[in-house]
Order: C-alpha cells, then structure tokens, then sequence
C-alpha cells in the first residue's frame, strides 16, 4: 500500500475506462432520475486529475489525497465536485503524518465519508452514493480489526460496493433532483451509487495486480 500515489496514473487511467465503458447506461440511469450530467461532470474532473497524475504520483499519500480532492473540487464542478472533494481532502487531513497501512487508509477513508455525510446532509438508505461509501468504510473498519489479508479486503470491498450500489434500486430518493420525483425513483439505480461502485472496484482491480 505503500506505492500508493506511485499507482495512481494506473488507478485513474482505470476509472477512466471503466466510466467510458458504462457512461451510456450510467447516463440513462442518470436521466430516469436525476440532471443526467454526472458522467460528462466525472469525465472532466477524471481528465483534469489525468493531467496531473505525474505530479499526484510524486506526492506522499496524504499530499497526494489533498490535491487529489482540490482537483475534483474544481474541475468536476455541482453537488458531485463538492462531495468527492471533501471526501479526500478529508481523508487527507486523516492521513496527515501517518504511515500508510490498512489501519490508517481504513481510519482516513471513514473520516472522509464522514465528511461527505456532513456536507451532503445525507445518510445511508437515501438513494446517493453513500449507499455505496458507507458500508464500504464499514468493511474496512472490520477486516483491519479481523486482521484480514490485503487480497481478501480488495475482493470483498469490491462486492461490498455492488451490493451497496443494487440496494438503491428500492430506495426513495430524498436528496437532490430526484428527491421530487417521489415513488418514481423506485426501481431505479442511483447513478452516483452505480459510479462509486466502478470506480472502487477499478482501483481495487488495480491494486490487486
């Protein structure tokens, strides 16, 4: 774990691919309920980070987190630029001074879905891609103290993000544009949950090589 901001050009290179690989069904999912503008948002904060990934690289992890969240911050732009950006420069400040291990990501990633509860003003079960970060922190925080192997921890985060992103199919939204849509966003799978479980799952994919 300690290559981490050294495998970030090959972590976001798979982000890239796997969100042009979905943004079709991803887009459609976005439209059913929501502005249907997150994938074209995530794509221009994804080209912006891909334009300082030698600089990222080159950073410890928790500089490499901070710049990582200022360029989301800007470049990704509405609700989803302001959410991913608090999210790691939160985990940033976590992370600040600390040797980079299972612990210390798990402790810094919880911090910083902390912080993107508080910004967004939002919970589990609200159809959001909280639904996807919050058990995934969960996890994290149960195999550091279960003391489980790093290859396991890649696997089951993985499928912890696909069964966070499926469970917003039944919800009610209640945040955002889709929170007016009442009933008619059941049945449908919140775009930003679907977009935090690829994602996660790219890194995952790319640290388990």
């Amino acid at each position: 774990m300690s290559l981490f901001p050294k495998l970030f050009p090959a972590m976001i290179d798979a982000v890239d691919a796997v969100i042009k690989q979905n943004s079709e069904s991803v887009t459609e999912l976005d439209q059913a309920i929501g502005d249907g503008d997150h994938v074209t948002n995530l794509q221009r904060g994804i080209k912006a980070l891909k334009a300082k990934e030698g600089e990222i690289s080159a950073l410890d992890w928790a500089d490499a987190l901070q710049s990582i969240g200022m360029v989301s911050m800007s470049a990704i732009g509405g609700a989803s630029g302001s959410l991913y950006g608090t999210l790691f420069i939160a985990m940033s400040k976590a992370a600040k001074g600390q040797e980079l291990s299972v612990s210390t990501f798990a402790e810094a990633f919880a911090q910083g879905v902390e912080a993107v509860k508080r910004r967004g003003k939002a919970d589990a079960g609200e159809k959001t891609m909280l639904d996807v970060y919050i058990p995934v922190a969960d996890y994290l925080k149960q195999a550091e103290v279960n003391s489980t192997p790093w290859t396991e921890i890649l696997e089951q985060v993985c499928d912890t993000a696909n069964q966070g992103m499926e469970a917003t199919r039944d919800m009610l939204a209640t945040k955002g544009r889709a929170s007016f849509l009442g009933e008619r966003t059941r049945g449908h799978i919140d775009a930003g949950a679907k977009t935090a479980e690829l994602m996660i799952c790219a890194i995952a994919t790319v640290l388990a090589k």
